[in-house]
């Protein structure tokens, strides 16, 4: 996922910075305690950070690999006023904000998409295939649609369609969670995530939070500095005076998995247990890839528990007995929670 941060004006080359943030599981936690392993790894999420700045900044992010080959957008956005540090425009509105960011995205798509058009029609002139005028047609759609205004996350496409745009990395046409950094007294008045929430409401961001694939998280930049130099001891305590369920980067990353349509499965032992991330519907010869290209190879059968079964059984042994640990082919969709051993030929 990549971030675009809130709208400011830069000047030269703009770098763009990666960070790692870890998945929060209560699951994997529990099966950590479980099985004792040496090692607990965490499932993550990539966010590469780039400030995006004047009216031709969008333009810019098609040739930035960070974006373009980015699963999802972020756009961070400010929602309140600070006489010390004022809004580059002047004062805060999500809405303007959030539009004048979709609206460069969506110009610089629209580039692309006549860009290759004017491609198409000569190379139509030159011979008539049928795979260069379904191309030309799917992109005539989007052309239209981009020209009305709308993101191609809202075009619905399927099956060849959806493969012949998979190449151009459309920047509209990937999820966009947009996170609202709230006033620290919208927290400190004791509201804590109703607080949060009814700042979506207030900000009146129907208009995209309605859209396909599109998603609204509300943070306190401000707070998740403090609790970001707390002990862990006192992050709960602190929390809780404030009424937040859960961090603010917990909150970001758990929208982020839900936007994209990402699960968990586990792999569990007494020297790791670890989370992975795959998309909804993935085939257990495709996730076992995610561990090693060799696994996947190689791949025989996947012996599969549901999480809740092994942790009301105690075992994999119990759950061997109680046949509840069972066998599945390469083609099995893992499931959010499914605890598995890739049984693979070297």
């Amino acid at each position: 996922m990549t971030s675009v941060q809130e709208a400011h004006r830069a000047h030269g080359r703009q770098d763009v910075q990666v960070g790692v943030a870890r998945v929060p599981d209560e699951r994997l936690d529990t099966l950590t305690a479980l099985f004792n392993p040496r090692k607990r790894v965490p499932a993550t999420v990539e966010f590469a950070d780039l400030a995006a700045g004047g009216q031709s900044d969008a333009r810019a992010l098609v040739d930035l690999v960070a974006f373009r080959h980015a699963d999802a957008l972020l756009h961070v956005i400010r929602a309140f006023d600070e006489v010390q540090s004022p809004h580059p425009v002047g004062s805060s509105n999500p809405m303007r904000d959030a539009t004048r960011m979709e609206e460069e995205l969506i110009l610089a798509d629209l580039a692309v998409v006549e860009k290759r058009l004017e491609r198409l029609e000569k190379d139509l002139k030159k011979g008539r295939t049928s795979e260069l005028e379904q191309e030309r047609d799917v992109l005539s759609r989007c052309r239209e649609t981009l020209e009305n205004g709308v993101p191609l996350r809202g075009l619905p496409l399927a099956g060849d369609d959806l493969k012949r745009l998979r190449g151009f990395q459309f920047l509209t046409a990937k999820p966009l969670l947009l996170v609202l950094n709230v006033d620290e007294s919208t927290l400190t008045g004791g509201g804590g995530d109703a607080s949060l929430e009814s700042v979506v409401r207030r900000e009146r961001l129907g208009e995209f939070t309605t859209r396909s694939f599109t998603r609204t998280v509300p943070v306190c930049a401000k707070i998740e500095l403090e609790i970001a130099q707390l002990d862990p001891a006192d992050t709960a305590a602190f929390q809780s005076d404030l009424g937040l369920s859960e961090s603010g980067l917990d909150r970001v990353i758990r929208a982020s998995y839900e936007l994209l349509g990402y699960v968990s499965f586990f792999t569990v032992g007494e020297d790791e247990c670890r989370a992975w991330s795959i998309p909804r519907s993935t085939p257990a010869q495709i996730a076992a890839a995610e561990i090693h290209s060799d696994i996947a190879h190689g791949f025989i059968r996947a012996e599969v528990v549901r999480y809740e079964d092994l942790i009301a059984r105690g075992s994999l042994a119990a759950c061997r007995d109680h046949a509840e640990l069972r066998l599945e082919g390469k083609d099995y969709l893992v499931q959010d929670g499914d605890v598995i051993n890739f049984r693979f030929a070297t």
